[in-house]
């Protein structure tokens, strides 16, 4: 089993896949299933995935992505998406705390309002903003179990979001985010790491 640190340092952005290696809804759910844990503003759970395995749609995707040789040779290309409206859902988020005795009906009335209020008093910009912001979060967290369940990704932002919305009907209150391909990278193509500044270039402590 490889530790947290091995999987980090080894996880790459895949450039080209195996076209014959194919994935499972199995093989995906099973990493989805610890996506959810990944963190997000006041826990509404605001990233959805569009996970695109058809051909055709992958075709698609690939035109709409500014044709990505990648997007032909995975399995699949999963459509990152930030739910702006999200804070909407906090009643049903937030009611299992209410039925678990964690919160009475009191605290469950202002946990909720003062969550519909913490967006709606801040505008669209920001609801926006924070649906990026923790679908980026989402999005990192599935790279990484991908790669300790052995699959190699690629995120990516070149891409038109006006024809994927178009394409796939995703609704007004869905921002797409990415595009993250995952399949078992054709190493043949693969080159050395990039370069990586060295900590003291990115980090400070307590002033800049």
């Amino acid at each position: 089993m490889k530790s947290f640190e091995e999987i980090v340092t080894a996880r790459r952005s895949a450039n080209k896949f195996l076209p014959d290696i194919k994935i499972t809804e199995s093989e995906l759910n099973d990493i989805f299933s610890l996506v959810k844990y990944a963190p997000s503003s006041f826990n509404l759970q605001p990233t959805e995935y569009l996970v695109i395995t058809d051909p055709d749609k992958i075709e698609q995707v690939y035109v709409a992505a500014e044709k990505q040789y990648k997007i032909k040779t995975a399995p699949a290309t999963i459509i990152v998406l930030g739910n702006k409206y999200a804070y909407r859902d906090a009643a049903r988020i937030y009611e299992g705390m209410l039925h678990l005795g964690m919160l009475n009906k009191q605290q469950f009335d202002m946990t909720v309002a003062d969550t519909i209020e913490s967006y709606e008093k801040r505008g669209e910009t920001f609801k926006r903003e924070d649906a990026i912001r923790n679908a980026s979060i989402s999005a990192m967290q599935f790279m990484l179990i991908a790669k300790d369940k052995g699959w190699d990704t690629c995120p990516m932002v070149g891409f038109d979001p006006e024809a994927l919305i178009r394409d796939f009907n995703i609704p007004e209150h869905l921002v797409p985010v990415m595009l993250i391909s995952i399949g078992k990278e054709d190493k043949k193509s693969s080159r050395p790491r990039g370069y990586r500044r060295p900590i003291g270039e990115f980090v400070k402590y307590n002033s800049l």
